[in-house]
């Protein structure tokens, strides 16, 4: 198992969320293809849907990029850089799907591999969900199936990387998670216990279960009906998503900072969103209800 073959494990992986995803929304919206170079080495496919059935902006990028580790690259990784110059190569997939209907949940997933001239290399990724209206039904199901894929690769796994998603995805300055979670975990490599291969068979397991997952709560929610104070939640909700992508995701930062491609690291937000100031949702409403369980520690396999 080389950085090539693991690349194109990640292609294929794209390759296959984007047709799942297309018969899922069933209509006459398709993925238009962005193929791009970087000029220091490598590339990528950027993905994007828009004005479909289900789904009115989504993402499913691929990248595959190379070359010289900059001061401020390895600053951002924490690597030393006293000894030699470094360079590196980067490989993943990272996917957010923003839906039309309010009752339909954002969702996101990233898998990622990482691995430098001087041996070093990791595995990183996540999966998390962003309802607009938390459904506990919805989301007992959700960690039910991460847990399952957890289980498969160690018991310790769902635990502990339920715990990171809620201490990542969390938006500080609101003091308020970004949704219900889910897995979060990086850098994981020999030190972690597992081989290469083991690694790369976990996150291969957590990349196969986002088009099932996801195509459920398609099918699932998409006809529910709604109106405008839905609509006008959704919104708010879309800008609280914005707010930790621009100002707290790593991922979005690291791309930022060492001049990666804009359109495919800003694809994760929203075709709109709203602020209002000193929003409070009404006492009662449904609104409060999601807005009271955004918190971190939720056992939501538990919940009724």
């Amino acid at each position: 198992m080389d950085k090539e073959s693991i690349a194109l494990w990640f292609q294929n992986l794209q390759d296959t969320i984007c047709e799942q995803l297309t018969q899922a929304d069933g209509g006459e919206a398709r993925f238009q293809e962005d193929k791009w170079e970087r000029e220091d080495g490598g590339g990528g496919r950027s993905r994007i849907i828009q004005a479909g059935n289900v789904l009115e902006k989504g993402g499913v990028n691929f990248s595959a990029v190379f070359g010289e580790a900059t001061d401020k690259m390895l600053s951002m990784l924490k690597i030393d850089t006293t000894n030699e110059p470094l360079s590196f190569f980067a490989s993943g997939v990272s996917i957010v799907m923003h839906p039309v209907s309010p009752l339909m949940p954002i969702i996101h997933l990233n898998v990622r591999y990482f691995e430098m001239t001087n041996g070093l290399w990791w595995f990183g990724g996540g999966i998390d969900l962003t309802p607009h209206y938390i459904d506990r039904e919805d989301a007992r199901w959700f960690h039910q199936q991460l847990k399952a894929v957890c289980d498969k690769h160690h018991a310790r796994f769902y635990e502990d990387y339920k715990k990171w998603a809620d201490d990542y995805f969390f938006i500080k300055h609101r003091r308020e998670t970004r949704g219900v979670g889910g897995i979060f975990f990086d850098y994981l490599n020999e030190k972690s216990g597992f081989s290469k291969t083991q690694i790369f068979d976990f996150v291969k397991d957590v990349g196969l279960a986002f088009a099932p997952i996801y195509t459920h709560f398609m099918h699932k929610n998409k006809d529910l009906p709604y109106g405008e104070q839905e609509r006008n939640w959704q919104g708010v909700r879309r800008g609280r998503y914005v707010e930790f992508n621009l100002v707290w995701d790593r991922g979005t930062k690291f791309g930022l900072e060492t001049d990666g491609r804009t359109e495919s690291i800003l694809m994760s937000l929203p075709p709109q969103a709203n602020w209002r100031y000193n929003d409070v949702p009404q006492q009662g409403s449904k609104e409060e209800e999601t807005q009271n369980a955004l918190r971190k520690g939720i056992d939501w396999l538990s919940l009724d």
